[in-house]
């Protein structure tokens, strides 16, 4: 998984795009065919930083946040919580395969099956 980090209208040091690559880097945990992470910090107004994180995953659509509070890392912290709950959303979606109760069509039948011949 590669992670991009770029500023617009300033700089970021060397130890800040580390802990915020180590910070986005969490968000594997959450969906597993993540393939790039493009987080782009606007320092344009330094009072409000805006931290957009742009998740691309395998064979999926992209997921994208953004955020911008009165300090950089509160920005960071919430735009990587909204990605967080898109994922576990999205991943929720895809293995409960559209059923409300997250069972398999079959295990339904054999428990309604079961309750008739009782």
């Amino acid at each position: 998984m590669q992670i991009n980090i770029s500023t617009r209208h300033g700089n970021l040091s060397d130890a800040t795009r580390s802990k915020i690559s180590a910070k986005v880097g969490r968000l594997a945990r959450y969906f597993e065919r993540l393939t790039a992470i493009d987080v782009t910090v606007d320092l344009q107004s330094s009072a409000a930083p805006v931290v957009e994180i742009q998740v691309s995953a395998e064979h999926k659509h992209d997921f994208v946040g953004r955020e911008q509070s009165s300090d950089l890392w509160r920005s960071v912290n919430g735009v990587v919580q909204k990605l967080e709950q898109q994922l576990r959303k999205y991943k929720e979606r895809v293995t409960s395969h559209g059923r409300a109760d997250g069972r398999h069509a079959s295990e339904g039948a054999n428990s309604r099956e079961v309750a008739a011949n009782e």
